[in-house]
Order: structure tokens, then sequence, then C-alpha cells
């Protein structure tokens, strides 16, 4: 009696199967790819207000005062 073997039926799909794993593989990065691109061309509102309140911070210099004490002043919207 033959023994069925279901090794040429599975060679068979090794190259469809590549073809679907490779996509899956290819879609996986893609997204973080795209993802990483576009938040470095337009970046979460939150980490701008972030970064544009630590620059104005920064960038203003304390005001002295005739009593000789700095004062840092700020401005808020």
């Amino acid at each position: 009696m033959k023994r069925k073997t279901t090794f040429s039926a599975i060679g068979g799909y090794q190259p469809f199967l590549f073809c679907i794993g490779m996509y899956f593989v290819a879609l996986f990065f893609s997204i973080f790819i795209c993802s990483a691109i576009f938040y470095a061309i337009n970046p979460k509102k939150s980490i701008a207000k972030e970064n544009n309140m630590a620059t104005t911070i920064v960038a203003e210099k304390p005001a002295i005062v005739s009593a000789g004490q700095p004062v840092l002043l700020t401005v808020t919207k």
C-alpha cells in the first residue's frame, strides 16, 4: 500500500506563500517608514508646543531691576 505524503502539495504552494509573506513584511515595515517620515514633516502639536515653549524660555534674558534682583519675563497666551 502506498503511503500518502503532503510534501509535494505543500511544495507547490511555496512560491505563493513566499509572496504573501513578503507582502506582509513589506507592509509592516512601510507603515513604520511612512509614519516616521510623516511625523518628521508634521510633528504632533503637543510636541511642537513643548519645543516652542522651550525655545522661548531659553531665548529670554533676565531683566535687571533697580533693586538688583533678576526678573524673568514670560509671555503667556
